[in-house]
Formats: structure tokens, C-alpha cells, sequence
């Protein structure tokens, strides 16, 4: 039978509950407890994947085709687990499940409550995970903060399930600020005082609380939250920013976290052993030669959108005993001054997105790296826009373009298939989830990847049109990577150009610390190599 963590987060919002998920998760894994997760999310949305980035950041894809919080990529990415659409449950689905079950007639007439209709469907979801995965722990975040109006219905379900799994089967884990008053040189203890308060009022004691903070916690404080909080001293864990986020399930751990956990809820679990990950962070905390990457999107102010494709160039560059320095670079900025800034980076990314605001300025990054031999790596969008771009040198003219941006384009490239141009509901003419992708022998992404079939995760609605392959072909491009049956175009590439690639899938979503993307890493590879315009032959160091 799985035992459940749930995790709740107080005082102010992203304060870092899904990072403590998944070092929490970590921190078990490495004793041999094996470990799911799920996201409880109140908003009444289904999903994110209708969402601005400026409301919700990154939409994470999970391998069967969830469009997810970026908090699963947290999970994936520590946990080394891959999630499916179990793992994150909104609102939105919820009171979605339980009208339909209303409107069949599954209640017999009754009337419908949130307690207990709802709290059912929300236990009935978790539970969902723990017989999906059939892991000893499932750990579950509940999103926002406690004390929101919508977040209530979640935090009574978690209640009830200490009741119903048993008192040795549940822990409740509280993640608060502490915040720093200057003037007086003090944390103050008060607003977890309060949090912690909100939640037993809900009928929740937490066994521990996570004390975020931007500066070292005193054992007076712990004392002090142990009393006033009614929680066991040892179960008072400090944690304090840190250099890299990959670092917390070690500070988790030392702060003894893990044998807590393990002792509380009865688990057999052997030694832990964090050893390749403490190197893994040494490595990251040492000071190395940057490599210096422009990435070239439209959110480049809101960093969270594009949370993957951080991590991953982090990844890639540790892999090659390099930093990464990322110059963020707005595409609606890339006008007259687009040269300038794009003289100082040694490789250039464009990340995904959606609609036409800032394409201009991507399709202008990627004419700089065709025409410079700068390394160029599309995700999803930058494929397209490497597409359109060659396309517009081939035909001589600004018409080219997708019809996403343009559907009245004289050379759609870039097009619906078909079949899709009758689906009219939004997410319905998207590709999403895990494709598989038969590579081509010989070519970049063929030696990148040393082997013939991957399979990576998609999102999207718009494809290469094969009716200018043959023209784009004679004109330098290479389809490296394509479907099973040849027709979809899923990996592009500049023929003699040093390393100019792009891939119709998110390949950020599957990069891990200790496992980097391949794409990734051969980017890197060749950035490195790459100098930039009027610089020495040594970057300084971080």
C-alpha cells in the first residue's frame, strides 16, 4: 500500500514548494524507496495549456501528452521519472469529472456538495497515482497558498485521507517564509505563526515545516516554531537559498529530512547514497569558462517561460566542463540594433511559442546564424522560423512565411496538415506527447543522437509543408529527422554550415543534471568552439 507526503506551501507564493517536492523525492529515491508525484493546482482552468506564459510560466509536456504545471519538469528532472497526466490535477478537471458524473445520473437526484463530492473526486484522483505508478510514496503538492479561497476543497481532501489511509501512512509537510527585516537584522517567525495556524484550523497539523529564507536560521528560531507551531524540533528544517537548485535535496538531506520521513511513515529503505550528485553539484558551483548562448524569444522578461531550455543548456555545458552565460534577447527588439547583440553570443537559440507578435526579430536571429555559421538550435517555433527564413533566401521574397503568422502567405512553408483544417476546437489540431523520429545516417542529428529511432515529446499545431521539400532541399536544407512514414518533418538542418539544426519537438523536456539532451549537448559542443566577433580567445569565468 503507497503512503502519501503532501506538501503545502504558506505565507507568499513560489516560495519554492515544487523544488522542495522534488528534493524531497530525491532524497528518497536514493535510499531505494521508489516515488511518484502529483500537482494539485486550484485554478479552474483544465489545464495550462491555454495560458499565457505571464500567468503560468512554462507548460511542461509530459511523454503522453499532458500539458502540464512546470513544476512536473522540477519532478522529472530530479526524480528522474517520467509523469503522466495523472500527475497534475486542476480544478478545472475536477468539477469538470463531477458535472458529468451529475449529468449521467451517477449521484440518483442528489444533491451535489463540495464536501463530499468533490473532496471524493480530488481523493479519487490521487489515489489514481498511487495505482498507476504502484510507488511506496506518492508525494503531492498542493498549489498555491494556504488560505485561498480555491484551494480549500484540497486542502479538506488531503485532510480526510490521513483518516482514511491511516495516521502511519500520511505526513504533512508545510513550506513558509521567513522573511528578513534589515533594519533590525532579524527573521521573523510570525507569518508561519499565522500559516501554521490557517492549516490547523483546517483540521491539518504539519509533522514538518520547511523554512525558506534568504539568510541562515538560527537555533533560536527553530526552538521558536517548534513551540509555537507544536512541531518536533528535529522536524524544523531550515532552508536557506542556495547557489543552484540542485543543491537542495542535499541541504535536505543533511538537515536529516530523509531518516525523519523514513523513521515517520515506517518505510524500509537502505543507506542513501547522493554521492554522484554531490559531485554533480560541486561541478556546477566551480567556477569554468562560460559558453555564452542568445536566446531569442518573446517572453525572454518572464524567465520561467522557457524554465526547460535553461536547464538543459545548464546541463549540456556542465557536460562539456563549462558555465553557460544566457543573454536574453527580446525578439520584438531585434530591429536595427539586431547585429549588435547578436555579435556577442557563440550560439543562438529559438524556443517554442505560439502567435505572430516578435517573429520578425526570430527570423532575423536566424538569417545572423545561417549567414555568420553561428550554431543555431530551433525548438518547435525556432524550426519553423529556420524554415521560413531559408525559404525567403530560396524564393527571393518576404512573403514566405506560415499560416499561423500569415494565411494568405504565397509560400506557406510552414502549414496545417489537412486533416486538421476541420477541428475547430482549441488543442484539438495539436501534436502532443512522445512521436517517434527516424533519423537520417550522416547527419548532425544522427551522430548527435548514435542511433536510428528516438522518441521525444511534442507541442504543436503547424508542420513543414512537404510541398517545397524539394526546392529547400536543392537549396541547402536536410530533413535529418522524419515520422515513421516519411511525411512529417520532425528534425531540420543546414547543410555546410557548421551546426544549424532544429527539431519540430521539445527536446528541453527530457534533460536532466545528470543526463543531458543530445541536441543539447552537440549545440553546446559547437558553441564553445564558436568565438565571438572582437573577443579574446578566453572568456573570464564566472
Amino acid at each position: 500500500m503507497s503512503k502519501y507526503i503532501f506538501i503545502t506551501g504558506g505565507v507568499v507564493s513560489s516560495v519554492g514548494k515544487g523544488i522542495s517536492v522534488a528534493s524531497i523525492g530525491k532524497i528518497l529515491k536514493s535510499r531505494g524507496i521508489s516515488v511518484s508525484v502529483q500537482k494539485l493546482d486550484p485554478y479552474l482552468n483544465v489545464d495550462p495549456g491555454t495560458m499565457s506564459p505571464y500567468q503560468h510560466g512554462e507548460v511542461f509536456v509530459t511523454q503522453d501528452g499532458a500539458e502540464t504545471d512546470l513544476d512536473l519538469g522540477h519532478y522529472e528532472r530530479f526524480i528522474g521519472v517520467e509523469l503522466t497526466q495523472a500527475s497534475n490535477v486542476t480544478s478545472g478537471q475536477v468539477y469538470s469529472s463531477v458535472i458529468a458524473q451529475e449529468r449521467r445520473g451517477d449521484f440518483l437526484g442528489g444533491t451535489i456538495q463540495v464536501v463530499p463530492h468533490v473532496t471524493n473526486e480530488i481523493k479519487s484522483k490521487i489515489r489514481k497515482v498511487a495505482e498507476i505508478s504502484q510507488a511506496e510514496v506518492i508525494i503531492v503538492e498542493v498549489g498555491g497558498t494556504v488560505g485561498d479561497i480555491e484551494g480549500q476543497p484540497f486542502l479538506e481532501a488531503i485532510r480526510q485521507m490521513r483518516k482514511e489511509e491511516g495516521r502511519d501512512n500520511v505526513l504533512y509537510i508545510h513550506v513558509t517564509f521567513l522573511p528578513h527585516i534589515a533594519a533590525t537584522d532579524e527573521l521573523k517567525t510570525k507569518p508561519t505563526q499565522h500559516s501554521v495556524n490557517e492549516l490547523r484550523r483546517i483540521g491539518i497539523q504539519p509533522d514538518v515545516i520547511l523554512c525558506r529564507s534568504d539568510k541562515e536560521i538560527s537555533g533560536g528560531i527553530k526552538d521558536k516554531i517548534s513551540l509555537f507551531c507544536d512541531v518536533d524540533k528535529e522536524a524544523v528544517i531550515p532552508l536557506v537559498t542556495s547557489e543552484t537548485i540542485y543543491e537542495v535535496p542535499l541541504l535536505l538531506e543533511d538537515a536529516g529530512l530523509g531518516e525523519f520521513i523514513v523513521r515517520r511513515l515506517g518505510l524500509r529503505a537502505g543507506k542513501s547514497n547522493l554521492e554522484e550528485w554531490r559531485g554533480m553539484v560541486a561541478r556546477l558551483k566551480a567556477p569554468k569558462e562560460p559558453v555564452i548562448i542568445g536566446v531569442v524569444g518573446k517572453y525572454v522578461e518572464l524567465r520561467d517561460a522557457y524554465y526547460s531550455v535553461r536547464e538543459a543548456l545548464c546541463h549540456a555545458a556542465l557536460a562539456h566542463n563549462r558555465g553557460v552565460k544566457i543573454e536574453w534577447l527580446d525578439s520584438e527588439q531585434l530591429d536595427g540594433m539586431a547585429n549588435d547583440k547578436l555579435r556577442q553570443v557563440q550560439g543562438i537559440i529559438v524556443p517554442g511559442g505560439f502567435g505572430y507578435r516578435g517573429i520578425e526579430g526570430m527570423i532575423k536571429a536566424a538569417k545572423f546564424a545561417r549567414e555568420r555559421g553561428i550554431p543555431y538550435l530551433g525548438l518547435c517555433l525556432g524550426m519553423q522560423i529556420m524554415v521560413i527564413e531559408l525559404g525567403r533566401h530560396v524564393f527571393h521574397s518576404d512573403k514566405v512565411n506560415s499560416t499561423e503568422f500569415d494565411a494568405s502567405s504565397a509560400y506557406p512553408v510552414i502549414d496545417l496538415l489537412p486533416e486538421q483544417r476541420s477541428v475547430e476546437q482549441k488543442g484539438g489540431t495539436m501534436r502532443l506527447g512522445t512521436y517517434p523520429c527516424h533519423l537520417v545516417a550522416g547527419t548532425i542529428a544522427a551522430r548527435a543522437y548514435d542511433t536510428e529511432v528516438v522518441y521525444e515529446r511534442h507541442r504543436h499545431r503547424y508542420e513543414f509543408n512537404n510541398h517545397f521539400r524539394q526546392p529547400l532541399e536543392e537549396a541547402g536544407l536536410v530533413p535529418s529527422g522524419l515520422s515513421p512514414d516519411g511525411r512529417l518533418v520532425e528534425i531540420t538542418e543546414l547543410r555546410d554550415h557548421p551546426w544549424m539544426l532544429a527539431c519540430q519537438f521539445h527536446p528541453e523536456f527530457k534533460s536532466r543534471p545528470d543526463s543531458p539532451h543530445p541536441l543539447f549537448l552537440g549545440f553546446i559542443g559547437a558553441a564553445k568552439e564558436t568565438l565571438v566577433e572582437g573577443a579574446q580567445t578566453s572568456l573570464p569565468l564566472n
